[in-house]
């Protein structure tokens, strides 16, 4: 039975099944293990108090999401499946207004960080 998404325990149980299943996607594994290696204990606590922070207001994450992202090899199509396996993963896990934010905001980061990736990208090929 799913629960409401309210705890530090509940963000980690999102963001360990979240990122277990990125790491067996087949496209988004390579992008993510190239980017991340071995360092993926890190990755996860960042992402803790990412999601921490913007879920449960407790405001343990400071930092800029998006500048080590800016120049992934990612398109459309990774976002699309990026915000499919979250949404699948809080809907697996959890139900009530805390689930539905976490899709919503995750589903806006989503776009804006395609929006930037791909003005970022198309800004650097004028410079060029």
């Amino acid at each position: 039975m799913n629960n409401e998404l309210l705890t530090l325990d509940d963000v980690k149980l999102l963001v360990d099944t979240f990122y277990t299943k990125v790491q067996d996607d087949a496209l988004l594994a390579p992008i993510f293990n190239e980017r991340i290696g071995n360092h993926w204990h890190h990755h996860l606590e960042k992402m803790y108090t990412f999601w921490q922070t913007t879920l449960l207001g407790e405001h343990t994450y400071y930092g800029s999401p998006f500048p080590p992202h800016a120049k992934l090899p990612v398109d459309g199509s990774h976002f699309k499946q990026w915000i499919n396996l979250f949404n699948q993963t809080v809907d697996e896990l959890f139900t009530g207004d805390k689930a539905e934010e976490a899709k919503w905001r995750a589903g806006k980061m989503a776009e804006m960080f395609e929006l930037k990736i791909n003005h970022f990208r198309d800004n650097s090929r004028a410079i060029q």
